[in-house]
């Protein structure tokens, strides 16, 4: 027993993957630490710790902020465009659950079916009722690419009484929906826009990249600026803008669901990323742009594989350059199949991978030399790896039956049962399939006989799923009713 517990086996899988010298693709941005603002990169050991303290006199407290830490969000207000700036340390998740129990509490919110799963916990946490919208998809990468604005105004005449409109922009993909016009919409129904922008941190600093939510009008957005605004992971911002939205609300949801004892140092990774964008991020995302431009064309260039360009796009949408989503197909391979041999042959990782695809992120920390290494990995993949062509993934069904609220049903009876006996049951977890990643079930809704046959043929195919208890899907929990 003694023995075993000399081991710290995070620490040591941790400091392994350190010395490997890794090419990262992936978050968090600062890419170990070589994207991190140089005052906080440059705190090296014991004075780094120095800076781990609590709320001591003159250092401020998260959940009352009168001192150093206000004034520290009110500057994060004033460069990303809104009126209240909230720092978060228990990442964008408890911005979000913070939104949705503030601000939609048990009434209807108009959601985007691709939403992240933080959605769906502030849903099961606040009681609220959702209103699905289902995203487009590209079909050549299977990757969905926003709602239609359309389709949001239509869902807005037909649920007068809803509290509010939560949307994903960008989604983990890159893609930008049109928030100009939705905006405007739930504007003139008399209700906010609340954004999910967890990957849009850096939009606001550069000119070819979309326009960030707050200069879309939206009320709220929530950022990690971990992903790609220099600051630690687990760290992000919640804005808000006055009007449509009780900041006060909100205020005391962050201080019910964050810890009370916040980490200083993740606080002040936020502050000095703030500085450090607001005085050099143009120079740094156009350094990450030049990255991307050059390693999107070289990847092309490597044949059987596609990359996602504006040009794939509805009109209504836009793309983040900084995010390059490779279509693997061509080559034979799933998008976890070559994930697995860029760790494991090449030492190189990626931020994520579906059935189709490998999504490799351009940060503030990533290097040429690591975009060399990639495009080496892939032309030595495609050279040396090549097998006959994939068919496509079922197509997974774009509708849904709700028969409970999700909180109503999560906290039911429940029980598991295998897949084939759970037609016509009511689902008690949410199952996502990659791709496109857009929740085939949620809890409280109906297992139709259609979602049941496209569960079965993704669980014969071994497609990766989240979410689910059981990720084989041989079993699945149903509603004890």
């Amino acid at each position: 027993m003694l023995d075993n517990q000399r081991r710290a086996p995070l620490f040591e899988a941790l400091k392994k993957h350190a010395g490997k010298n890794p090419a990262c693709f992936h978050i968090p941005g600062h890419g170990q630490g070589k994207g991190l603002p140089f005052e906080l990169s440059s705190q090296g050991g014991q004075a780094l710790f120095g800076l781990d303290l609590t709320e001591l006199p003159g250092l401020d407290d998260l959940h009352n902020p009168a001192g150093p830490i206000a004034e520290a969000q009110g500057l994060a207000a004033k460069i990303y465009g809104s009126d209240r700036c909230f720092f978060l340390v228990n990442g964008t998740t408890a911005g979000i659950h913070a939104l949705v129990t503030a601000l939609v509490r048990q009434e209807k919110v108009i959601i985007s079916r691709n939403a992240h799963r933080s959605v769906l916990g502030g849903v099961i946490l606040s009681g609220a009722d959702p209103v699905y919208v289902w995203p487009e998809v590209i079909p050549e990468f299977t990757v969905d690419c926003g709602v239609a604005p359309a389709v949001i105004k239509q869902v807005l005449a037909d649920n007068p009484g809803a509290a509010a409109v939560l949307a994903v922009r960008p989604n983990y993909y890159g893609v930008a929906g049109d928030l100009d016009i939705v905006t405007r919409a739930a504007h003139e129904a008399g209700i906010p826009v609340l954004v999910d922008e967890a990957h849009g941190a850096h939009l606001r600093f550069h000119r070819d990249l979309p326009r960030d939510a707050m200069d879309a009008g939206a009320d709220a957005s929530v950022q990690s600026t971990h992903k790609l605004g220099g600051s630690l992971g687990q760290s992000s911002m919640l804005h808000l803008r006055e009007g449509l939205v009780d900041a006060g609300a909100v205020a005391a949801s962050l201080r019910l669901l964050q810890t009370t004892s916040p980490s200083y140092l993740l606080m002040a990774s936020l502050d000095l990323a703030r500085r450090m964008m607001s005085l050099q991020g143009g120079d740094i995302m156009e350094k990450a742009l030049d990255l991307a431009r050059g390693l999107r064309d070289r990847l092309a260039a490597i044949e059987n594989l596609r990359v996602l360009t504006g040009d794939c796009l509805p009109e209504n949408c836009a793309l983040d350059s900084t995010k390059l989503v490779i279509s693997v197909r061509g080559l034979g391979l799933t998008g976890y199949q070559v994930n697995g041999l860029l760790a494991g042959r090449y030492n190189v990782f990626v931020e994520m991978a579906d059935f189709c695809n490998i999504v490799a992120f351009i940060s503030t920390g990533t290097t040429a030399e690591d975009c060399d290494r990639l495009v080496g990995a892939l032309r030595d993949i495609a050279a040396r790896d090549k097998r006959p062509a994939l068919p496509p993934p079922p197509a997974a069904p774009s509708i849904c039956r709700k028969v409970m609220k999700p909180r109503d049903a999560w906290f039911a009876r429940s029980i598991k049962v295998p897949l084939a006996g759970a037609r016509g049951k009511i689902c008690a977890e949410a199952v996502a399939v990659y791709p496109p990643g857009i929740p085939v079930v949620n809890p409280g809704e109906e297992i139709t006989a259609e979602i049941y046959e496209y569960l079965r043929m993704v669980s014969e195919a071994g497609l990766s799923c989240q979410g689910p208890s059981d990720p084989t899907l041989n079993t699945i929990k149903i509603v004890i009713e």
